[in-house]
């Protein structure tokens, strides 16, 4: 189990992390009567959110990869996945997810704002902040629908397909213990990846609207506080 537990463990801490990018500010501005961020603050916090929400995306594809090792190839288990190739599944997602916050971050502060600068929002998030800007956004805009469009289409695939060959897996087994013993093992993490990933693509994959920022809100808690909250109760469950 050790090499679940390593990825719990940079799972809980990248919870952790983007919830304290968002939650202290959030929680001061909700009692201050003059609600204000700095410009390097927005970028810092835009920054630090996006970095760990998207490294997430990735880390549960590597978890998913790893469940996939334990029931389809339980033999071979100890020998793939390694202290060496644990690792990899944890730096990989970092350093992903490091270039393209980088390129957010880069391409939207680089652009004018001309003013009032209200953010329609309780976060420095994208969307709001491009609604801000007194410059053409198509390409901000573009760039955001093919990066997180290629994070989740990339880490849903490698999830898609460990669970397709994980559920061939488990259609094999003849005893009914043993298919609700595998099923159990992989039902914490399944549930974890469909609130995470609806969220994230009705909000930066899905066409925008007039009201879409309002709406984005408030979808915007179920990834910023409930889901790091609710992911160590998801997974203490099997764990």
């Amino acid at each position: 189990h050790s090499p679940m537990y390593f990825f719990l463990s940079h799972l809980s801490f990248v919870d952790i992390c983007s919830s304290s990018s968002i939650a202290p500010k959030m929680l001061c501005d909700i009692f201050a009567e003059k609600r204000g961020i700095s410009f390097i603050g927005c970028a810092a916090q835009m920054w630090f959110f996006g970095l760990f929400v998207a490294t997430e995306c990735f880390l549960l594809a590597s978890m998913a990869y790893d469940r996939y090792v334990a029931i389809c190839k339980p033999l071979l288990y100890t020998l793939i996945m390694s202290q060496r190739v644990c690792v990899q599944l944890v730096v990989g997602p970092y350093v992903i997810a490091l270039v393209s916050t980088m390129t957010h971050t880069i391409l939207t502060f680089g652009l004018p704002f001309c003013g009032p600068n209200i953010i329609n929002h309780f976060f420095c998030d994208i969307s709001p902040l491009l609604s801000l800007a007194c410059a053409d956004t198509w390409t901000n805009k573009l760039v955001l629908f093919i990066l997180a469009g290629a994070i989740g289409v990339l880490s849903g695939l490698i999830i898609t397909t460990s669970y397709v060959c994980i559920l061939v897996a488990i259609l094999k087994i003849q005893t009914a213990d043993g298919r609700q013993k595998a099923f159990s093992t992989c039902s914490s993490h399944l549930a974890a990846i469909c609130i995470l990933y609806g969220t994230l693509f009705f909000i930066y994959v899905r066409p925008g609207s007039g009201s879409s920022l309002d709406i984005n809100k408030v979808i915007s808690l179920f990834y910023t506080v409930v889901i790091p909250m609710l992911n160590p109760i998801i997974y203490s469950l099997r764990n």
